[in-house]
């Protein structure tokens, strides 16, 4: 017959170690709820980004020039219709590549299309990051040793990475101010110069 202070210390250990599978797979639980979230918002700003650049595209006030035009809108349709994961990412790439070329132009789009077309790069950016951030942190618990022996994590796929080239930047062109003499008044008013 064991000791009272085996027995005891043997309670005290099935206790600890019940508590920490259950804090374990509740932290888990979590980090797979982010992942999923997160992927929820990262597919709507990878939608809001291939939306924009189509109606760019489709806009006649936009300047995008008309040998893009059709390059563009094939780009962003191929994008809002892909399927798979692995398609995904090459047309974001795609999606990426044809921002960074209306980026380039030496003539400059308008300048509400290029603030949509930036602000929804910049959104894919901060998406992208918070995703493969939570990827990262659930990869990293699923790999230590007593969740994998213990199969903590059931059934559930392991969380890949959404890596894409999003470096894209468009740039800022600040409206310049131009001074116009009011010839009655004595006094300059200032005007935007829309380019």
């Amino acid at each position: 017959m064991l000791p009272v202070g085996w027995l005891v210390g043997a309670v005290i250990l099935a206790v600890l170690l019940s508590m920490w599978v259950t804090f374990t797979l509740t932290r888990l639980d979590r980090l797979h709820a982010r992942v999923d979230a997160a992927w929820a918002a990262l597919d709507a700003q990878l939608v809001r980004r291939a939306a924009a650049l189509q109606h760019v595209a489709e806009s006649p006030d936009s300047r995008v020039r008309p040998e893009l035009r059709g390059p563009c809108e094939q780009v962003a349709k191929a994008a809002l219709d892909v399927k798979g994961e692995a398609e995904r990412q090459a047309a974001e790439n795609a999606v990426g590549r044809m921002l960074t070329t209306l980026a380039e132009l030496d003539e400059p789009l308008q300048a509400e299309a290029e603030a949509e077309l930036r602000e929804g790069a910049a959104r894919v950016q901060v998406a992208r990051r918070f995703y493969n951030d939570a990827v990262r942190d659930t990869r990293s618990l699923r790999s230590r040793r007593m969740p994998r022996l213990l199969r903590l994590a059931g059934r559930r796929v392991m969380p890949q990475f959404f890596d894409i080239d999003d470096t894209v930047t468009m740039p800022v062109r600040r409206a310049s101010l131009t001074i116009t003499p009011v010839a009655d008044a004595g006094e300059t008013e200032t005007t935007k110069d829309p380019t």
